[in-house]
């Protein structure tokens, strides 16, 4: 038996197969590094084009609720300052990124000034998201309760990787009346120079956000300090909020997708920032689009993270030979996590259609059934596509052979992109 496993064909064999292990992850290394300081070189050259369109601030109603789309960070961040200077109970605010900028500043003197005046304030954000952020800026009023994403946490010692995300939430809630949710991270840059939409929900439907930060604040952030509940106002099930939860291994946002998704029967309309879907959301987009619904995804020509593009554009073939429609956002970086299905079905959160927002991150979406939130949605959509290209498939199958290439060696690695 010793002289089988050491004969020279196990040998050849085990040789060979750590020879090609070392030469893939080397192709890997290298493909990584090669994107990366490509994008930093020619990163300066690419300008914002400032007057990029604009989709505008619409006001509609959903059962007893007021909801708003913002489509401009300055205008919604000049929205929710006012509110937290009018609160005079409670704000929840938590964010993935909170730059120490003008607008970041703005954020944190405004909480600061709440607490001042007697206001309970609850904050909670992310270490990784806000690594380059110094701490010296994150200067709390004694009196506000702060939770901050540790960017280690021993726990990953113990328990699965899946069950220690990191908070990609960005949520606002005042005097449990008034509740803020979307894409839009707090920074100066997201105020003029990102495409982005959050949401503004008045009324009784607030307060399923409400619950959500309620529900991540007494399991992750309070000691001693928890949020007492509030019962529900109504119920309507035409507002719902899905919330990922890592530490309770929880995920519905993917489920809220893909069910969504099969019901479709005439149009999906789709923005994300990172589209890296897994095997079941990307077969049930191709079986859409097989069965007759227009399926149309909006991403960026050129995002934030060069190697998530890498990763996304490894599925824009058969996404093109399917027959669905690919449109790449021009001149400005989109950031907007929306869809709306058949002028019916919409949703506006912080998950993007990839492996982290859907398997790992802390994520929270609102799915709203109206019509007349869908037509704003649907409008939106309108109004991005006219600055976006649509890519054929004649097109993209003529790319430099050295994007197939990229393409390939960076497949394995989607999962953490």
């Amino acid at each position: 038996m010793a002289a089988q496993e050491n004969s020279p064909l196990r040998q050849f064999v085990r040789k060979a197969l750590v020879r090609t292990a070392v030469g893939l992850v080397g192709i890997q290394a290298a493909t990584i590094g090669g994107l990366v300081g490509y994008d930093a070189l020619t990163k300066k050259s690419r300008k914002v084009r400032a007057g990029f369109p604009k989709p505008g601030h619409y006001g509609t109603d959903v059962a007893n609720s007021d909801v708003d789309v913002f489509t401009f960070g300055a205008d919604l961040f000049d929205d929710m300052l006012e509110q937290i200077d009018n609160a005079a109970q409670t704000v929840f605010l938590e964010s993935f990124i909170w730059k120490g900028d003008e607008y970041g500043q703005k954020f944190l003197d405004a909480v600061n000034r709440a607490s001042e005046r007697g206001v309970d304030v609850r904050v909670v954000y992310d270490g990784f998201g806000n690594l380059v952020v110094p701490d010296k800026f994150y200067q709390f009023h004694k009196d506000v309760h702060v939770y901050r994403f540790p960017v280690f946490r021993p726990r990953l010692l113990i328990t699965p990787i899946r069950a220690s995300g990191f908070t990609h939430r960005k949520l606002l809630i005042v005097d449990d009346q008034v509740a803020y949710i979307g894409g839009y991270n707090l920074g100066s840059t997201y105020a003029t120079e990102w495409r982005d939409t959050h949401l503004r929900v008045r009324g009784p439907d607030s307060w399923v956000l409400r619950q959500s930060f309620v529900t991540v604040w007494n399991t992750v952030a309070a000691r001693e300090d928890k949020i007492p509940r509030m019962d529900p106002p109504e119920w309507d099930s035409r507002v719902r909020c899905w919330s990922n939860l890592p530490m309770r291994r929880v995920y519905p946002i993917r489920g809220m997708y893909l069910q969504a998704i099969d019901r479709a029967k005439d149009h999906i309309y789709i923005s994300t920032p990172y589209f890296i879907p897994d095997h079941q959301i990307l077969d049930a987009l191709i079986r859409a689009q097989e069965r007759g619904v227009d399926v149309r995804i909006l991403v960026p020509m050129d995002s934030n993270h060069v190697l998530a593009d890498w990763g996304s554009r490894g599925f824009y073939v058969t996404l093109l030979k399917a027959g669905v429609t690919l449109l790449l956002y021009k001149d400005a970086m989109i950031h907007a996590k929306t869809a709306t299905i058949d002028g019916v079905w919409s949703t506006v959160g912080t998950a993007n259609i990839d492996r982290l927002s859907l398997s790992f991150n802390y994520e929270v979406n609102l799915e709203i059934i109206d019509n007349d939130l869908a037509a704003v949605m649907e409008r939106v959509f309108e109004v991005d596509s006219s600055n976006a290209h649509r890519l054929t498939l004649d097109e993209w199958q003529a790319r430099h052979p050295l994007a197939w290439v990229g393409e390939a060696a960076l497949a394995p690695l989607r999962p953490l992109l």
